[in-house]
């Protein structure tokens, strides 16, 4: 291959790099394991890089690149707002198609982290497990979220997701209490559950959906749920609507279906494209910025991580909550959507 057939590729990864304002990325094979890994790190203005690590199969590598890019950058934003001591990295692990041995390759992932000598710091996220993070353990101490330390980060993501909710109801609906609102909870897996159930205790009328049938039997069982098709959940009439399953769900086709004043739930990436954001407010829905909302899983295996107590990292997961309103506010004040002003706030703690 000729230097001008190669070009092009060189070029649309330092492309890539420079659009997200990435510090750096890092590939590993290993061939006995059959590891193949991508570890990006976004920034560490704030501190070491923290990200969990993705396990999922891809239809080739550029996609596990731009995947791994864009979920670093997005984790560089949220531990700025979230003000822990760490900046924003993610790995990912492409799924082997043949057979392999599952000890063996997060063994050698807990290796590839180690050489990186701490500028990356790994936890579980999607396809990867708790007994996974035991794995990597064993050639690093770069890791939070294993069965020794208990960092499992669903709970607490879901509570603060809660927190988000309340206040967005507060500050769109000028209500303190949620009893008897309708909120339709889109994706009720780890996070989903948990967050239906603290909204439950509260009187909330909850609608389901999920892909899962299991899933939403059983918060037909524990919270008499009213269960919907995936599709209709959009269209539901509802005060709030809570994504919390797969992202770009918030796009020129669901958008105008929506029947709520407030879009708020645990969902990374939700917004298909910027351009989402100003349609949702134009429209007089109140957005809640997924990585602000969500940022108690960070919170969690953040000061996990620093050996802060559990009270510690639940009185921090809450105050999400007041983070939120005052985006609200200054999103009302300057008719910006909250995302935008996010943004600003996450790129001055980064970059300025």
């Amino acid at each position: 291959m000729s230097k001008s057939d190669r070009a092009p590729a060189y070029d649309g990864m330092f492309e890539k790099i420079e659009r997200a304002d990435l510090n750096e990325l890092h590939f590993r094979y290993d061939k006995s394991s059959g590891l193949r890994a991508i570890i990006a790190i976004h920034n560490t203005r704030l501190g070491p890089a923290l990200g969990g690590c993705r396990f999922i199969a891809y239809n080739n590598d550029d996609d596990a690149i731009d995947d791994v890019i864009r979920l670093a950058r997005g984790m560089s934003y949220k531990a700025a707002i979230a003000n822990v001591p760490q900046g924003g990295g993610k790995a990912v692990i492409l799924k082997p198609m043949e057979a392999f041995d599952r000890q063996d390759l997060f063994q050698a992932f807990g290796r590839f982290i180690h050489d990186l000598g701490g500028r990356y710091i790994t936890a579980v996220d999607s396809g990867s497990l708790i007994r996974d993070m035991d794995e990597v353990a064993i050639n690093t101490p770069y890791v939070s979220g294993t069965s020794k330390d208990g960092h499992d980060p669903s709970p607490v993501t879901a509570l603060g997701v809660y927190a988000g909710i309340r206040a967005a109801v507060q500050h769109q609906l000028q209500r303190d209490s949620l009893k008897g609102l309708r909120i339709a909870v889109q994706g009720v897996g780890n996070v989903g559950h948990a967050l239906a159930a603290l909204l439950h205790k509260d009187g909330v009328k909850l609608i389901v959906s999920d892909v899962d049938d299991n899933r939403v039997h059983r918060c037909v069982t524990d919270f008499g749920a009213t269960v919907v098709a995936t599709d209709d959940i959009y269209g539901v009439d509802c005060e709030l609507f809570a994504p919390c399953g797969l992202g770009g769900i918030l796009n020129a086709k669901t958008i105008p279906k929506l029947r709520c004043s407030i879009v708020a739930g645990a969902a990374n990436n939700q917004l298909s494209d910027d351009s989402q954001g100003d349609l949702l407010h134009k429209k007089g829905i109140l957005y809640a910025p997924d990585y602000v909302i969500n940022a108690g899983g960070l919170i969690q295996v953040s000061l996990g991580y620093l050996k802060k107590t559990d009270s510690e990292i639940n009185q921090r997961t809450i105050a999400l909550g007041s983070t939120l309103t005052d985006l609200f506010e200054r999103s009302r004040a300057d008719n910006t959507p909250p995302e935008q002003i996010a943004n600003r706030v996450a790129e001055a703690l980064l970059f300025d």
